[in-house]
Order: structure tokens, then C-alpha cells, then sequence
């Protein structure tokens, strides 16, 4: 273990953020360079020492991909980094992406947070795939030998990344296929540069390359590329395309300009804060920005529009204000439903709590002007109004975050003839595989929206799923099957 009193005499201590009034005027990481590298590497040291023996790992549960956390804990406490890396790797195929992205039900789940706050995971992750990055210890991992087989992955989100990466150094001759002009999925167009920057895609990206993945970009399958087309061309196929249908607000005044989707908005911010030219931007500038949704996609949005510089932003959330502290409905180790405060919260703007947007009010020239509001109380059969609550609340853009409903409608979808359930999810088995033989699916498109952990964790079960159809042998790990765990943290 690590320090045997580490976790009685040290208390938590997390990164610091740069300043709000440095961090909203640029889209770099909130996280001075090099993040929670080298320059925190005594401050890491004594966090991974908090890791206590604690008999059985709860963290381990908490985390889909079943991530080695103590271990590796142990490793950082004592100054062993490069075996620390390996260790991270047998499980992670993207730690620099979890590390920075996931909620972390691993620190709800963490022992010490019984009675204490919990260790540092999330930071101490960072902390060792940085390092083995800065140090050269990540290196492309070629297969001894090919077999004959092919396998085209459809999609680049963090599950296809996974899936093609694992099916890569099994010797398999992988294509993923992405039908925006770059790698990544959500990853590089949904994610805001202020929480990861694209960097640390490339990098990984450089890695699958030299060993031996091929990547098609610009290219929607389905349409250049038929469904059958790929299944003559390839021996097994991967669907890895997320689940990207978002909920829409089909009340009065939905047609009004200045009303859009957060993947409408997110995006094009991306691409502009990586130096691209968007014609016709949407943007925040100068503007009343409501968001529609609490999750993270409208945290991702607050911060967006603090660094566009919005007049002002409101965020509105139909649920109740949460509890700060865990409350007994969700006791440990499981996910607690609390008040979570994220780094675009720290910068600015306001959230509302039990309210329900009722109408979109415009203008003459048919642009949203304002949004009619009115609190509601929860009840057994729903949200109920509160009489007399009504009130307009100004906006010149609306950003709804409400949610994705399961993947788009697809002609590939279609042409593949794969099953759906009635949330429009494609059904899986217990291996992956669709109804049509030889087709699998991975990560929220047969899943559900869900966390980056459990796109990676499902995106490695399907790959040693798929490794086992083919060859008829079992080589690659598989960390989780489909029917494992429900849908949500």
C-alpha cells in the first residue's frame, strides 16, 4: 500500500485552476501548463499516498473500465512513474481523456470518502500519463504479426478509438471511419479546448497511426459508403456512432432565430478556437444566454459563452436544487446526487432550479427576445406549475442542453437492418453483436448517453468480442458486458 497513515495525516488537495480572470480570456486548459505534471509532483505524491489498504478496492467498482487505482497509487507514493504508467495503461487506452473528463464515480466509491474527503484519483491519473508522456514511455505497441481479417470501426468517439485500438494490436487490419473532417467524435468537436485541448488527441492519434490503424475522414456511411458495401468489404464491422439525436423543446416560439441545439453552438466554437474560419458563427457576444439543461454539455456551454464574452448567462435546471452534501438516497459507495459545482460555474453567470421554460417570446423580426418561465414542485405524477409564478426572463440566444435521445436516424442504420429498442438504442447481445451477424455495436450507441469511462470500457469488451468471433479464440480483455450495469452513473 501506500502511506499506511497517509490518508489519517494528509488531507485533500486538488489542482488549482489558473484565475478566472486569466483562464475566460483564453480557450486553453483552466490548468496551468504542464497541467498537474511535473510541477505538482510532490503535492501528487502525497495525494496518491491518501490511498488506504482498505481490504476490498471500492474504486474498483465505481469505475467501469475497472482501472488499478491502488496500485497505481502505490507506484506514484513510491516514485516508481513508469511502472505507474503501465499499470494505468492495462486497463485505459485513453487516460489523458478520463483523467480530465470523467466525473470520477471511482472518488464516490473511494473508502476514505466514508468519513473524509476521497483520494485525488482523477488527479493523480493526469499526473501519471503526463509524465509518461513527457518522458517518451507511451509508444505505438505494433502487432508481432497480422492476421487476415478486417474490421471497419464507424464512428471515432472515444468507443470506436478504443475498439480500433485494441482490434489494432490484436493484428487485425482496422478502418475507422468519421464523417466530420477529423478524428475524435465528441472528443474534438463537443468537447471546449478550456476543459481538454485537442493536443492531447493528436498525440494518441499519432500513436494509432504508427501502429497500423487507418483513419477515413469526411466520408458519412450510408450514404458515400453503403451498408453493404461495407459488409462485402470487411469481415466484422464496429458501430461506434454515439448517440447524438438531441431532446428537443417542441413548445410556442421553438421556430424563433436565435434558439439553437448546444451541438449546434459547441462546435463551431471549437473549430474557431483552433483557428478555423465559421461562416455565420453562432455566438455569444454582447448577449443574454439562456441554457436550457444542467448537465455537463451546458456547463460546457456556460463556459463558452463566458469566453465569447456574453452580456449575460443563465442556466435553467427543471429539478431541484441538490443537496451539497450526500444525501441518504444515495448512500455510499453509489453515485451521489449533489450540488456539483464546475469550473464554468466558478467563472460566472447564474443557475436556476425548479423552473420550466413555458414559451419563447420574439421580436418583430422573429428573433427570440425572452423566454416565459414558471417555478413548478415535483409531485408523484411529475412538474407541476406554481400558481402565480410566471415571469419572463430576457434572451437573445437559447442553447438547449437537455439531453441526446439515443443515436440519429441513419440511412446505414437501415441498410444494416440492426434492431433498435424503443429509445431508438441498436440492440446488442451479452457479445456485442447485433442481430446481423458479424455487426457489433459499442458505447452509447447501443448503451445509451453515457460517461467517456463506459464508451472506453465497452469499447475494449466489444473489441475482445469481436477478436473472439473472428479467431475463435479469447486474447483481449473484456472489462464489462452490455447488461452489466444501468444506463446511468
Amino acid at each position: 500500500m501506500a502511506d499506511p497513515r497517509g490518508f489519517m495525516t494528509t488531507g485533500r488537495e486538488g489542482a488549482k485552476p489558473r484565475p478566472v480572470s486569466e483562464r475566460v480570456q483564453d480557450w486553453n486548459e483552466i490548468y496551468p501548463k504542464p497541467g498537474i505534471g511535473k510541477t505538482l509532483l510532490p503535492i501528487i505524491t502525497e495525494q496518491a499516498g491518501r490511498c488506504m489498504d482498505c481490504g476490498i478496492p471500492f474504486c474498483h467498482d465505481g469505475c467501469p473500465l475497472g482501472n488499478l487505482i491502488p496500485e497505481w497509487n502505490d507506484l506514484v507514493w513510491r516514485d516508481d512513474w513508469h511502472e505507474a504508467s503501465e499499470r494505468l495503461h492495462a486497463t485505459n487506452n485513453f487516460p489523458e481523456f478520463t483523467g480530465r473528463l470523467c466525473p470520477a464515480p471511482c472518488e464516490a466509491a473511494c473508502v476514505v470518502a466514508i468519513s473524509d474527503d476521497p483520494v485525488t484519483i482523477k488527479n493523480v491519473e493526469v499526473a501519471i500519463i503526463d509524465r509518461a508522456f513527457e518522458e517518451g514511455w507511451v509508444a505505438p505497441q505494433p502487432p508481432e504479426r497480422l492476421t487476415d481479417h478486417t474490421v471497419a470501426v464507424i464512428g471515432s468517439g472515444p468507443a470506436g478509438l478504443a475498439a480500433a485500438q485494441q482490434l489494432t494490436r490484436a493484428g487485425h487490419t482496422v478502418a475507422v471511419y468519421e464523417r466530420d473532417d477529423s478524428v475524435g467524435g465528441l472528443l474534438r468537436y463537443g468537447i471546449p479546448e478550456f476543459k481538454m485541448e485537442k493536443r492531447h488527441i493528436e498525440r494518441r492519434l499519432d500513436q494509432m497511426r504508427a501502429e497500423g490503424t487507418i483513419f477515413r475522414t469526411g466520408i458519412e456511411v450510408g450514404e458515400t459508403l453503403t451498408g453493404q458495401e461495407l459488409k462485402r468489404r470487411y469481415d466484422a464491422v464496429v458501430l461506434a456512432v454515439g448517440a447524438t439525436q438531441a431532446r428537443d423543446l417542441p413548445i410556442p416560439g421553438r421556430e424563433l432565430d436565435g434558439i439553437h441545439q448546444a451541438m449546434e453552438y459547441l462546435p463551431q466554437a471549437n473549430r474557431t478556437a483552433l483557428g478555423e474560419h465559421v461562416p455565420d458563427q453562432i455566438t455569444a457576444e454582447g448577449k443574454h444566454v439562456v441554457i436550457i439543461g444542467g448537465g455537463d454539455t451546458g456547463a460546457d456551454c456556460l463556459g463558452t459563452a463566458h469566453r465569447q464574452g456574453a452580456a449575460s448567462v443563465t442556466q435553467l435546471e427543471i429539478m431541484p436544487e441538490p443537496p451539497e452534501q450526500r444525501p441518504e438516497s444515495t448512500p455510499w459507495p453509489t453515485w451521489p446526487l449533489i450540488l456539483r459545482t464546475s469550473s464554468a460555474h466558478e467563472e460566472g453567470g447564474e443557475r436556476l432550479f425548479s423552473v420550466s421554460t413555458q414559451e419563447f417570446l420574439g421580436d418583430d423580426d422573429g428573433r427570440v427576445r425572452a423566454l416565459k418561465l414558471v417555478e413548478v414542485q415535483r409531485t408523484a405524477s411529475g412538474f407541476e406549475p406554481v400558481e402565480g409564478s410566471e415571469r419572463e426572463l430576457p434572451a437573445d440566444l437559447v442553447l438547449l442542453s437537455m439531453g441526446f435521445t439515443g443515436p440519429e436516424q441513419s440511412p446505414l442504420l437501415d441498410q444494416l437492418a440492426v434492431d433498435r429498442d424503443e429509445r431508438t438504442n441498436i440492440v446488442r447481445d451479452r457479445t456485442y453483436e447485433t442481430n446481423v451477424p458479424g455487426v457489433f455495436v459499442a458505447g452509447d450507441a447501443g448503451r445509451g448517453q453515457s460517461l467517456i469511462v463506459w464508451a472506453i470500457a465497452e469499447g475494449r469488451a466489444c473489441a475482445a468480442e469481436v477478436d473472439r468471433w473472428l479467431t475463435g479464440a479469447k486474447r483481449l480483455p473484456a472489462p464489462v458486458e452490455p447488461a452489466d450495469r444501468p444506463l446511468t452513473v
